[in-house]
């Protein structure tokens, strides 16, 4: 076990031999670290919060920390995160409330950059990339192979579908549908689909094709949303989509804020 003589290791925390704690950290009595977690220098893990494996956390990032909600009193919320997940400089990330199920997670292979914060009762799907400065309120939800791009506030309650990317200086208060391109120019637009992104992850033509023409229903006619899910509908009761389009409607048609079009 590597710990520098000027980090601090709360008794009653779990730190297996294979991680790495660098000069002047703080490490608290309930935290728990997987195998082979780097914490480079002066990063604080507090509260209950749960690590994976391989997870390297860099200089001044803040982690299980207590929410920022004035209805909390210090209640042993919990965050949680998964394997592989690189945490830059500055990050924080606060621990659940009561209210919102006591729990803030990130998934697997996540690259949380410098600045972000991740409110309450957030969670992070796998694989995604939050640039420079994202601020996430509580209770945002972003699913799989998700970007939010640097500098952009995400209202709480929002939910930002998988494969989306959204681009710098975007303000979200609207849930932001999977698999687009969403960015402002002088209003919040889904610009269309995220078809580069969407390449680099595998997707096949004829997939992209369905999703293509799905988006050409939602975002660029005059259909209202009803209309559209009925539209998208009948494209797959007809075996003109698969299972990327039924995903896409699902998600509009459960979500609760609006979907920004």
């Amino acid at each position: 076990m590597s710990i520098h003589p000027t980090a601090i290791v709360a008794e009653g925390a779990v730190v297996p031999a294979s991680c790495t704690i660098g000069p002047f950290c703080t490490v608290g009595a309930n935290v728990v670290l997987g195998e082979d977690c780097e914490l480079v220098s002066h990063v604080v893990l507090d509260g209950h919060t749960t690590l994976g494996r391989g997870n390297k956390i860099y200089s001044f990032a803040c982690v299980g920390i207590s929410p920022q909600d004035l209805k909390y009193k210090n209640e042993p919320t919990r965050v949680v995160l998964g394997d592989n997940n690189q945490i830059r400089e500055y990050v924080t990330i606060s621990r659940g409330t009561v209210g919102g199920g006591g729990v803030t997670r990130v998934g697997d292979g996540c690259l949380i950059m410098a600045y972000t914060h991740i409110g309450h009762d957030s969670a992070i799907g796998h694989g995604c990339i939050l640039a420079n400065s994202a601020t996430l309120a509580g209770h945002v939800t972003v699913e799989d192979f998700a970007v939010v791009g640097a500098l952009c506030p995400v209202h709480q309650f929002c939910r930002i579908g998988q494969y989306a990317y959204i681009g710098g200086g975007t303000t979200i208060t609207q849930d932001v549908l999977p698999y687009s391109l969403t960015s402002i120019s002088r209003d919040n637009h889904a610009y269309g689909l995220n078809k580069v992104g969407l390449e680099r992850r595998g997707f096949t033509p004829q997939q992209i094709k369905e999703l293509r023409a799905a988006y050409r229903v939602l975002v660029g006619g005059k259909k209202n949303t009803t209309q559209a899910l009925e539209a998208m509908r009948a494209m797959l009761d007809a075996g003109e989509a698969g299972d990327h389009v039924r995903y896409l409607v699902d998600f509009v048609g459960k979500s609760e804020r609006g979907c920004i079009r």
